[in-house]
């Protein structure tokens, strides 16, 4: 009796398929797949590749981008300092030693002037960038930010006395061509008229008979 022998190398009494597998008797043998090293990339059929020893359990490291062929990203981020934001705030005092001293050198308004039994301090808030120092006037139409109009009131206060200017950078302030004029932080000379001198948080405003204005940053 034949026997035929099937690409698996079963033995198998029928000649056209297998009894054993059922694989058709006559095929050519099976391609053997052969796994390669992903190292060095010779064939390996193990574990360890006999060649290098790579151990084909462990992960596969990721392909680099060659250098030449990549762009790297760097992305900067800016840090920019803000300021921190700031509000001025003018208090308004009776000041008794800056009486004594208009009153020592004889001012325009001397005679005129008095110093007040009682005046509540004042605090107020400087909002925009010019601040009108002065006494309001319906017939003038001024509406100072700052009035020292209100009783008791300061008469050695011109009606537009000054200005307070505000900015980004600064605080200034500017005589206005006043009759007893401005002087600061307790200096006997006047600031010259129409310029602006700046000032510092903490600065002291003389004007008229008596009354001192004092400027402070503060946070907002």
């Amino acid at each position: 009796m034949a026997i035929a022998t099937c690409p698996d190398g079963h033995q198998s009494v029928a000649m056209d398929y297998c009894d054993v597998c059922g694989s058709p008797i006559g095929a050519p043998a099976p391609t053997v797949a052969v796994a390669l090293c992903p190292s060095c990339g010779a064939p390996s059929d193990g574990r360890f590749c006999e060649v290098c020893g790579h151990d084909s359990a462990l992960p596969t490291p990721a392909a680099r981008t060659p250098a030449s062929a990549s762009t790297e990203i760097i992305t900067t981020t800016a840090v920019s300092t803000t300021p921190s934001l700031l509000t001025w705030v003018a208090t308004i005092t009776a000041d008794r030693e800056f009486y004594d001293r208009v009153q020592a050198r004889k001012g325009p308004d001397v005679d005129q002037v008095e110093f007040p039994v009682f005046y509540p301090e004042r605090r107020i808030i400087l909002r925009g960038n010019d601040i009108l120092i002065g006494k309001h006037s319906v017939s003038q139409g001024l509406q100072p930010e700052i009035d020292l109009g209100i009783a008791p009131a300061d008469a050695g206060v011109s009606r537009a006395h000054a200005t307070i200017h505000i900015t980004d950078t600064g605080i200034s302030i500017t005589d206005l061509g006043s009759t007893n004029g401005t002087s600061l932080n307790g200096s006997e000379d006047l600031i010259p008229a129409n310029v602006a001198v700046p000032l510092a948080s903490g600065d002291r405003i003389h004007l008229g008979g008596w009354t001192t204005i004092i400027v402070m940053a503060e946070p907002a």
